[in-house]
């Protein structure tokens, strides 16, 4: 059984992929496949982020001649890698690799499509979800030899927080149970807002140099994780693996989990809490306080600062002429931050010890919090650890952190224009993006980028091209799209992605359709129930 893919650009010969298949009801593709409604996990994004609804509607109806790319000339003649990210559940519960054939097909599509190679997580609740320094990486050694032998790349992640509860959460993974154990022994474990709310998503960063994870450190335990890792797939380093991204917050970003979504507790575009209220982190600021001889300031965070869902203009600590401005709130801020920032350089510093010399270069994600970014006091932005203000530059502090160790800067929110956001959010997306390529060029570290939300309209494509120029800053040296699903792979959406690929990498190397043969259009790679094969049959796939 021969089959073929139709694109605007790419012919995929499904030819070596069907091989091992006995009959078509084996294949795990389905042709033709019609156009899907919302799922109610995207149906509670856009209710969430109702800015993005527009452009998630243009998906089905744009066209790949309207995607408006300039070709070789000008500012926009980028040669940026593009990578894929892979689902969430890549890996199951159990530790195995989820649905192997649907993923040999779907790596087979993204080869033949351009793409440099995909991301995946390395969930911590999954790695070591047995018992201290047990580790099972069997399911991502599957995988690391499937993305070898398409002579694809791999980004890796290093995945210190719970998987669920965001936006674009599409499985549950805590952290380890003897994890979870220790936080219900000691709930201050984990951050804790001025309500007294515990957050379940990631270690405070208050007690990182604490013994208290069974006698290990929360650093001593990413320590040892990521040379278990190292260890494991030495011989892919450099090679296979090529970047190690470091986990270092909530959605394995470096922050504060100011703004949760899980329960209800935040929706956009609020401007979050301050997380500053575990034991451990009111100790750190009572001592900061008395060190500069203001007791009374280490007391409590801010008492004005509002609430979740509140907007600046509603506290007294964010308004225009507010708290945030005067003595106090600039050493509070100052505080805040700044313990964000030795959380980052511990984690990047013990990864630079271990990966040094493996070939895979490191990177770190910071997230794109782009409301409330036109106000003065840039509230939601505070809260969640960067001290960027009108009179503050909270970014450049980071980049030059993440440069020490030779880290590449990720960011977010890549593809967003300031037309799509909501008037009363004060959001600016495309400034925000401007001043982080200013601090990563300011700092010396490379930038890469990913999409904050799932778009797969043309839009969204030229808006990723557009920022992944080197005007105001740096240029972009890698993208990662989020994420690879069943929609992906729909007729306009798969040519949308196939073109933006062709325009972003290296030379460009699909034929346009018109100079092969046609075939059906539609291409849906693998997200249906498989059937199992017999093991000596499974194991050709691979």
């Amino acid at each position: 059984m021969a089959l073929t893919l139709r694109s605007s650009i790419s012919l995929i010969n499904l030819k070596d992929i069907t091989k091992p298949f006995k009959s078509s009801d084996d294949f795990p593709c389905t042709l033709s496949f019609p156009n899907l409604r919302l799922s109610s996990r995207q149906r509670a994004s856009a209710k969430a982020y109702p800015h993005a609804t527009q452009a998630h509607a243009q998906t089905q109806q744009e066209k790949i001649h309207a995607f408006p790319i300039p070709h070789g000339t000008g500012k926009n003649d980028v040669k940026v890698p593009v990578f894929v990210m892979l689902p969430l559940d890549t890996v199951t519960l159990g530790g195995n690799l989820n649905k192997p054939r649907a993923m040999n097909a779907s790596l087979m599509a993204l080869k033949n499509a351009g793409v440099e190679g995909v991301m995946v997580d390395a969930w911590w609740g999954l790695v070591e979800k047995d018992g201290p320094m047990k580790y099972n990486w069997e399911g991502y050694a599957e995988l690391i030899q499937m993305v070898a032998r398409h002579r694809l790349k791999l980004q890796v992640v290093m995945s210190f927080h719970q998987c669920g509860g965001n936006v674009g959460d599409s499985c549950s993974i805590p952290l380890p149970p003897w994890v979870l154990e220790e936080i219900s022994k000691n709930p201050d474990l984990v951050y804790t807002d001025r309500s007294g709310r515990r957050n379940p998503e990631y270690i405070s960063l208050g007690c990182d140099t604490l013994p208290v994870l069974r006698g290990r450190t929360p650093i001593q335990v990413y320590t040892d994780y990521m040379r278990s890792f190292r260890d494991r797939f030495a011989d892919y380093l450099g090679r296979v693996v090529t970047e190690i991204q470091v986990g270092m917050g909530p959605c394995g970003e470096l922050r504060y989990p100011a703004y949760p979504e899980s329960n209800g507790t935040w929706r956009f575009p609020g401007i979050g809490e301050f997380q500053c209220y575990d034991k451990y982190m009111k100790a750190s600021l009572q001592a900061s306080a008395e060190s500069i001889g203001q007791k009374d300031w280490g007391r409590s965070g801010p008492h004005d600062s509002g609430q979740y869902n509140q907007f600046p203009e509603d506290t007294g600590f964010f308004r225009r002429e507010g708290t945030w401005n005067t003595e106090y709130g600039q050493f509070f801020l100052e505080w805040y931050s700044s313990k964000l920032l030795e959380h980052g350089d511990r984690i990047l510093g013990a990864a630079h010890r271990i990966f040094h010399g493996t070939g895979a270069i490191l990177s770190g994600k910071v997230a794109g919090i782009h409301w409330h970014y036109k106000t003065r006091s840039h509230a939601a932005e505070l809260t969640a650890g960067y001290y960027n203000t009108r009179n503050h530059d909270g970014y450049i502090p980071i980049a030059r952190m993440m440069a020490k160790y030779g880290t590449v800067l990720n960011f977010t929110c890549m593809e967003m224009k300031d037309t799509e956001q909501p008037d009363n959010a004060c959001c600016s997306p495309e400034g925000l993006v401007r001043q982080v390529k200013a601090a990563a060029r300011a700092a010396g570290t490379e930038l890469a980028g990913e999409n904050a939300l799932e778009r797969y309209d043309a839009g969204g494509f030229t808006q990723v091209l557009k920022t992944s120029s080197s005007d105001f800053g740096n240029g972009l040296s890698t993208f990662t799209y989020l994420r690879m699903n069943k929609r992906l792979f729909e007729g306009d959406n798969w040519r949308n992605l196939v073109e933006f690929v062709k325009n972003m990498s290296d030379g460009g190397r699909n034929p346009r359709v018109s100079e092969l043969d046609t075939g059906r259009t539609d291409l849906y790679v693998g997200f249906i129930k498989e059937k199992r094969l017999p093991k000596e049959k499974e194991a050709t796939l691979v």
